[in-house]
């Protein structure tokens, strides 16, 4: 999603904390997917009446899991699911083509430049000035505690800055897992098989993510023969080498180390959610008529 939808959920991740890491410890449970489906759609529901009210339209737009996609970040390891899509680039291009199509980026594109400037101090308030957090590797983020992505989720959460910074450092984890499993010698070595193997198949590539390096963009792909082709001979390496159970082990490895290394803000966060669903499910209660897509 883009324009304010985007600006809602501006510090999402692509993986919840749900999947990043293991129960256990004395850290509060995770919201069911259920559970963040409605507070997700309890904060479009406020950052829609707020936009009205500053005299903008605004689309909800909750978006919808493609059941086709699946995360490959280290390497690809289902060989039946790379045979039908390759590298996934028609699956990006879908999504591609629904973001264009958004409702609110149609929207925000058709307003004049002065009211675009704005609608987007009303989402964002006037200056990133009022909410400040620290990633782990203690990089400073500003945001404004003003406009309206602040005030549905100040509304919704109760405590703003508080709720600013756990999701900044959650939303961080995925990426410093990544980086984490990579970087493990163990993944290096692991890799040596595979790359024989798709040596032997033709491909000469010493890790995943060189030859993801490789690949053309998702709009000007290889042709689809070649796609499934190359796909098809890493996933079927990774699991004749062994690779994508090493991945599979360091991945969790590291899960449940990042977990133990940031468990006060996976604790906030959702703590923070957890209280925040009584009220998730009083907006939307008095918002029972408003149709998930609609805008009126």
């Amino acid at each position: 999603m883009v324009f304010l939808v985007a600006l809602a959920g501006m510090f999402a991740a692509s993986l919840r904390a749900a999947s990043d890491t293991a129960s256990g410890d004395a850290l509060p449970r995770n919201p069911t997917p259920q559970e963040e489906e409605a507070l997700a759609k309890a904060e479009q529901l406020l950052l829609k009446e707020c936009m009205e009210d500053k005299g903008f339209e605004y689309w909800i737009a909750i978006e919808e899991p493609q059941p086709e996609t699946k995360d490959h970040r280290y390497v690809i390891d289902d060989p039946d699911w790379a045979e039908k899509h390759g590298y996934g680039s028609e699956l990006q291009r879908e999504r591609a083509e629904l973001r264009e199509k958004d409702p609110n980026r149609v929207y925000f594109e058709s307003l004049p430049e002065e009211r675009r400037a704005d609608a987007l101090r009303a989402a964002n308030g006037p200056q990133p000035v009022g909410l400040r957090a620290t990633t782990p590797d203690g990089m400073s983020l500003d945001r404004s505690d003003q406009g309206c992505t602040s005030q549905a989720q100040r509304e919704l959460y109760g405590d703003l800055p508080a709720w600013f910074q756990a999701r900044v450092t959650v939303d961080s984890l995925p990426e410093i897992r990544y980086q984490r499993v990579i970087g493990d010698p163990r993944y290096k070595e692991a890799a040596k098989p595979w790359a024989a193997c798709m040596s032997a198949a033709g491909h000469e590539y010493a890790t995943p993510l060189e030859l993801r390096d490789a690949l053309p963009p998702p709009e000007a792909p290889m042709p689809k023969e070649d796609e499934v082709d190359l796909a098809t001979a890493e996933a079927r390496c990774a699991v004749e080498s062994g690779f994508a159970d090493v991945v599979a082990d360091l991945d969790s490895h590291y899960a449940g180390e990042l977990r133990r290394e940031y468990a006060s803000a996976l604790a906030e966060k959702r703590r923070l959610q957890l209280d925040a669903l009584p009220r998730a499910y009083s907006v939307i209660g008095e918002n029972a008529e408003e149709a998930p897509g609609g805008g009126e």
